[in-house]
């Protein structure tokens, strides 16, 4: 896609090694203040879209490439708000310790969490949709489930 003056950002969804759990965040500002999120951010002009992601998975996580392998698996073109959301997925390759200081990171189970509840979550359901198409997926993502 070409470079225009839509904000564009990602989101990374990252399961852990045993494909049991997803890395959150704890929203610290607006928008969703207070709600849990996916980790991401604003990609910068003239930026390839897998350089924002790992960089932003690395800034807030300290999570690099030779953690996690991300595939660039949807777009969300929000054309009334100019802003496209690009979404990426990774599973670790290792136990990792991740840490940041943007906002409180958190594991959270797959199978256990209502990712569609709208008051906990970021996003009016688009996780529980990101969620439910990398899970149909699994296959062509390779997911390693332990």
């Amino acid at each position: 896609m070409e470079w225009t003056n839509k904000l564009i950002v990602n989101v990374i969804v990252v399961f852990d090694k045993k494909a049991n759990k997803m890395l959150m965040c704890k929203r610290r500002k607006d928008p969703y203040k207070g709600k849990f999120n996916m980790v991401g951010g604003k990609r910068k002009k003239c930026e390839s879209p897998e350089n924002a992601a790992y960089r932003e998975l690395f800034e807030e996580t300290g999570i690099t490439k030779n953690d996690i392998n991300l595939t660039h698996v949807m777009d969300f073109n929000y054309y009334l708000e100019e802003c496209l959301v690009e979404v990426f997925f990774g599973q670790l390759n290792d136990e990792f310790t991740v840490y940041g200081d943007e906002n409180e990171l958190f594991w959270l189970d797959i199978y256990k969490e209502n990712y569609f509840d709208s008051l906990r979550f970021a996003g009016e359901g688009n996780i529980g949709h990101i969620l439910e198409i990398i899970l149909l997926y699994k296959d062509k993502l390779d997911i390693r489930f332990n």
